[in-house]
């Protein structure tokens, strides 16, 4: 089996192509990274399950409001602990390790891109990586998604590049450090960790039915690796809290793949957009990269045996969650990477060629695409999205739309008249101020945050002063005030963990209204209708501040 390069191009200097790739990729995810309040829940509970470990000084059982929270594994809030160490508590900080990861995975695509086929393939499919919107968007959001996503295509990439080594330390060295990021993807988020990589190698050697890969893969040695980093902290969870693996691997794992309980499913197509509109820009090339890339006959898949298993792994894992009956968006991340090297390869086949006819085509739906989007960024989205501040969005929404529109035309005119090359450059460029105005426009779109209502609240408070969140979980409350809050009338995810010990401060309205009527000071987050609620029966509340969606209010000691 041939597992050699499919082109060759004259060497370049590596450490000049690594220091350029992160500078770009670090200059386009570390812009106005800490200027967006925390998004409403994941950036908020992503941010404060760390921030209670630093307070407490416990690191090993998760804690969410001081309630147990058995969801996830422990690894990204640890590096999150550090963050808080190293960098102080701060929306930058919280965002480094997912900024970090999202630059790791377009150094990772480039290295193993140039490995696989040649120095611009590494170099077009970093570009195409980095500047995907979907993989952009998440690369800003303090979610488990990007550092799970990079961490498999980390144990990909290392699998990919030690089969292609001769028997000796390197081959075994790289098939360890496969199984190392494995172990490290599941502490990140579960079995996915070990299951993608086990189930798209799997398939490959069923494809290239060739079973002698396995004997090159130092199973027994990579799995004890695999144990002895991720077993320990199952272990001692279960040894601490006895029904955590079963909350752990059988409801948040097998039921919330296999059945409703997570109440989010959707149709079995839903990732089909979700991946077209996540890879935008690139979505015009999508088409000619698969056909690009599965024109081999099967009988000449073992000399194609490295591109047969980028396309086994973006397949398997696409049907994977496709055929789960919980979705969300990020959930189709770890497809992104793969795929960026098979549409990387592609560009780089026709760098220097004529336009054929699929590219003929692409370049001419860029504009009317490009030319729709910015439209509904202008003018419908504004019209049917709320917003705190809405003159500011109807103006930073018109200015993307601009944005868009010019780059599609401008994209398109290079590319029919210039050439692929022109097109695709125009199409990077264009797209990455396109990025960054998102970027900067995102904080317009988010009227769940209650952070300008906190720092308000903040320099009222006493040590005895009493804040709830009534009626919803606001997870940036705690998280901006650096304290425990009380939560009047919800549980949501936190109601597994209110069973195992008492949590008193999770309680109903008739023992909070009781505290109301104190002599504490008690102030209440709220929404604004359950606020008119409350006020129409004659609550006694005192406005502290508020907007048109949330309030704080405080009692009569406040």
């Amino acid at each position: 089996m041939s597992l050699r390069p499919e082109t060759t191009r004259p060497r370049h200097s590596w450490l000049s192509d690594v220091l350029l790739v992160t500078f770009g990729a670090a200059l386009l995810y570390g812009i106005m990274l800490g200027t967006r309040e925390l998004g409403v829940p994941d950036e908020a509970r992503y941010s404060e399950i760390p921030r209670e470990m630093v307070a407490s000084g416990h690191y090993i059982t998760p804690r969410l409001d001081g309630v147990l929270y058995f969801e996830k594994p422990p690894l990204f809030y640890w590096l999150q602990t550090a963050s808080i160490h190293l960098m102080g508590l701060s929306q930058w900080s919280m965002r480094f390790w997912t900024a970090f990861f999202a630059v790791l995975g377009c150094v990772a695509v480039y290295a193993t891109g140039r490995a696989l086929y040649n120095r611009r393939t590494g170099l077009l499919s970093a570009m195409v990586l980095g500047t995907s919107l979907l993989y952009f968007g998440m690369g800003h959001i303090v979610t488990l998604d990007m550092t799970v996503s990079v961490l498999l295509s980390l144990s990909l990439f290392a699998f990919m590049l030690a089969e292609r080594e001769p028997p000796g330390l390197r081959r075994r060295l790289g098939m360890w450090a496969a199984f190392l990021w494995a172990a490290l993807a599941t502490l990140t988020k579960g079995l996915i960790g070990i299951v993608f990589p086990m189930m798209a190698i799997g398939l490959w050697i069923i494809a290239l039915w060739d079973w002698s890969i396995l004997k090159r893969m130092y199973l027994p040695t990579g799995f004890a690796l695999f144990l002895l980093v991720a077993a320990p902290w199952h272990i001692l969870m279960q040894l601490r809290h006895p029904t955590f693996l079963h909350y752990y691997f059988v409801r948040q794992h097998f039921e919330r793949y296999l059945t409703h309980v997570a109440h989010r499913y959707q149709p079995f197509w839903y990732f089909l957009p979700i991946l077209l509109a996540g890879v935008l820009p690139w979505t015009a090339f999508i088409v000619q990269a698969a056909r690009f890339n599965l024109s081999f006959a099967w009988r000449d898949r073992r000399r194609h045996a490295e591109t047969l298993l980028l396309v086994i792994w973006v397949a398997s894992i696409f049907a994977f969650f496709s055929a789960s009956d919980s979705k969300l968006v990020p959930y189709i991340l770890p497809v992104f990477p793969p795929l960026a090297i098979l549409i990387g390869r592609y560009l780089d086949a026709r760098w220097d060629q004529a336009l054929g006819r699929g590219d003929r085509w692409a370049f001419r739906m860029v504009a009317p695409a490009g030319l729709a989007l910015g439209a509904a960024a202008a003018f419908v989205v504004p019209a049917t999205r709320p917003s705190l501040e809405p003159h500011t969005m109807a103006l930073a929404m018109g200015l993307l739309g601009a944005t868009l529109a010019i780059t599609a035309v401008a994209a398109s005119w290079a590319g029919l008249t210039r050439g692929l090359r022109a097109g695709a450059v125009a199409l990077a460029l264009g797209f990455s101020v396109f990025l960054l105005g998102v970027n900067a426009s995102a904080t317009y779109l988010d009227t769940r945050t209650v952070k300008t209502l906190i720092l308000t609240l903040r320099p009222r408070l006493t040590p005895s002063a009493i804040v709830a969140c009534y009626g919803w979980y606001y997870q940036d409350v705690p998280f901006y005030l650096r304290r425990r809050v009380e939560v009047v009338d919800y549980k949501g995810e936190l109601g597994y963990g209110t069973t195992l010990e008492k949590t008193p401060w999770i309680m109903r309205g008739p023992a909070f209204w009781r505290q109301w009527d104190s002599n504490r000071p008690v102030y209440m987050v709220t929404s604004r209708p359950t606020y008119e609620r409350l006020r129409q029966r004659g609550i006694d509340m005192r406005m502290v501040a508020g907007n048109a969606f949330n309030v704080v209010v405080g009692n009569k000691a406040s």
